[in-house]
């Protein structure tokens, strides 16, 4: 029998990567931290917000990592000499896929930011195709894939619940019926497919991710260092974040943990509203939070992707905590003073 067929059968039996490398005579290599045998893990999204983050701790644990990206030039001034880059589009199939071949882990993170235009519906169509094409053309390389991954830890978002006022949201919950709910229902249907190849999927149902080097964080800061910084509409609405550092703990956690299976949800366990986080915002960067935006102000100047910091959503990672994660920073004040006593991220050291 071939060695890669009978590789390919032995990590399906048994998908540790110890049980796998001890088997084919690899030598072993373990983890600075977590004294389990290293992964080969491939990072679609790597140079993102939350890739960006990943991919230096996935390193520094001893991991090998293969990051896709559209653009291999900043993608190496972002990550450093650490990872592997392969230059592909994921949203279209070709020559990237075989990279899948051969590694232990996948993790997808792509999907065009929700914030970086106006909703019109050339942009919602990229929404839904960045997420849910990639999702698919990930899936088709791991099947195609003779030494496959044992383990699809694949982006979602806490938008998939909808908008539920103060009802409490967790990964037992019905999705929503707008318009993020339902692309994040398409999102994780085209996800589905990789079960039937004995691959574990995890889905990432990720909140708001705190870091000030990027995503919504970084565009909230502003209004507060020029005294203009506040609650938006009632403050009422809830928030439901993520200290960058529990996001990429828990994608970790979820690569290592073979309990973790279907739906996670990556928020903190306490969850605020929005007069309490702009509260927090204000005092961790000295400054008041007394200056209120009207909701009809951000619907006009936003338009309907106002909603989405109008709203909100109040939902608890009750699979996480049931599975043993600590969180290193559950209440925003402890995560908003460790960001901001922090200086942005450098790039990867070579390893």
């Amino acid at each position: 029998m071939a060695a890669a067929p009978v590789l390919s059968a032995v990590r399906r039996r048994w998908p540790s990567t110890a049980v796998v490398r001890i088997l084919t005579a690899e030598p072993i290599a373990w983890g600075v931290k977590r004294g389990i045998a290293v992964m080969r893990v491939f990072v679609a999204g790597g140079s993102g917000q939350v890739g960006s983050r990943l991919v230096p701790a996935l390193l520094k644990n001893g991991d090998q990592v293969v990051v896709l990206t559209r653009n291999m030039t900043k993608a190496r001034e972002k990550l450093g000499p650490g990872p592997e880059i392969v230059e592909g589009d994921p949203l279209t199939p070709g020559s990237w896929m075989n990279w899948v071949n051969g590694c232990d882990a996948v993790v997808n993170l792509v999907g065009e930011g929700v914030f970086n235009r106006r909703w019109r519906d050339s942009f919602k169509a990229l929404i839904r195709d960045s997420r849910v094409k990639s999702t698919t053309n990930i899936v088709e390389a791991i099947r195609r894939a003779t030494d496959r991954p044992s383990v699809l830890v694949n982006g979602s978002a806490i938008g998939y619940y909808g908008f539920h006022g103060d009802e409490l949201l967790t990964e037992d919950s019905p999705p929503g019926d707008d318009f993020l709910a339902k692309v994040c229902v398409e999102w994780e249907q085209a996800a589905r497919p990789v079960e039937a190849l004995r691959c574990r999927l995890v889905l990432l149902r990720t909140g708001v991710v705190l870091d000030k080097a990027g995503g919504a964080l970084r565009k909230m800061i502003l209004p507060f260092k020029l005294f203009v910084g506040g609650k938006i509409g009632s403050g009422k609405q809830w928030v439901s974040w993520i200290h960058h550092d529990d996001e990429v703990g828990l994608i970790q956690f979820a690569l290592e943990t073979d309990e973790v299976r279907g739906p996670l949800n990556a928020t903190a366990p306490v969850p605020v509203t929005n007069k309490q986080f702009a509260k927090a915002l204000g005092k961790a960067l000295w400054r008041p939070s007394w200056f209120p935006t009207p909701r009809w102000l951000l619907r006009l100047v936003l338009g309907e992707v106002a909603d989405l910091v109008t709203k909100g959503q109040r939902v608890l990672p009750k699979r996480a905590q049931e599975l043993g994660y600590a969180f290193k920073f559950p209440d925003i004040h402890s995560a908003l003073r460790d960001i901001f006593a922090k200086p942005p991220p450098l790039a990867a050291p070579a390893r």
